[in-house]
């Protein structure tokens, strides 16, 4: 299946998907960049890697972009959450999605990895998950909350199955979303875009990461103190 998407092509397709949401993305956020955090969902091998059957082919579009982004909020000192959806090689943890879908991710795995290219460092935060929404039966909200966050930035994949869930479940839970448009992944351009669009209208502000990027650098700019990591740490 040729991609609808690519790394050369990504910043202008993601333009003329928000030009055709644009009627119901309107409510424009900006940034509250001190009590902001990254989540990075599902950035794995098992998606990445184009000879896997699960091959995500938006994912590779977007890595440029999740890169981008990750290096924005580390050096902005801001907290950077990875997910790995993984589960038990005896289908514990399997349930209904273990009958809806032929293939899983193993815990343990080479596969289970995040992309190279993202791989968390030390100290950052992963959240092993079983089900599409990242807040589902694990601790992201305890973390979150620890962590004093407000506003959630949602990258990864898949656009309308994880991503969408996450980007939900935290505007549930009163976390201003903002969800990139060239930051999420689908396996196809009628998928995501049906996403933003879902978006844009109930849940999250879709923009871009060039626009989120520059808002922690502008912060930097101005030297705020608090975008400090030895700040962050504090509580």
């Amino acid at each position: 299946m040729k991609p609808y998407a690519t790394t050369e092509n990504i910043e202008s397709k993601a333009l003329g998907w928000l030009e055709q949401i644009r009627p119901y993305n309107r409510h424009e956020m900006r940034l509250n960049v001190v009590a902001s955090a990254l989540l990075v969902i599902d950035m794995q091998r098992f998606f990445l890697d184009a000879a896997s059957p699960t091959f995500t082919c938006g994912g590779v579009a977007i890595l440029p972009t999740v890169k981008r982004l990750l290096d924005a909020f580390r050096r902005a000192g801001r907290p950077v959450i990875f997910t790995r959806h993984v589960h038990h090689p005896d289908d514990l943890d399997s349930g209904i999605m273990g009958w809806w879908w032929a293939g899983k991710c193993l815990e343990g795995t080479e596969e289970s990895e995040v992309h190279p290219e993202l791989a968390p460092r030390p100290g950052e935060k992963v959240v092993f998950k079983h089900r599409y929404s990242a807040f589902y039966n694990t601790d992201l909200e305890t973390v979150l909350r620890c962590l004093r966050v407000e506003d959630v930035v949602v990258s990864g994949l898949m656009t309308n199955l994880c991503c969408e869930s996450t980007a939900r479940d935290a505007y549930y839970r009163d976390y201003r979303v903002f969800f990139p448009a060239d930051g999420n992944g689908s396996i196809n351009e009628e998928m995501h875009l049906a996403s933003l669009l879902n978006l844009a209208f109930g849940f999250a502000y879709v923009t871009t990461g060039d626009a989120i990027a520059a808002q922690l650098s502008n912060e930097l700019s101005c030297g705020n103190s608090s975008l400090t990591p030895s700040s962050r740490r504090k509580t």
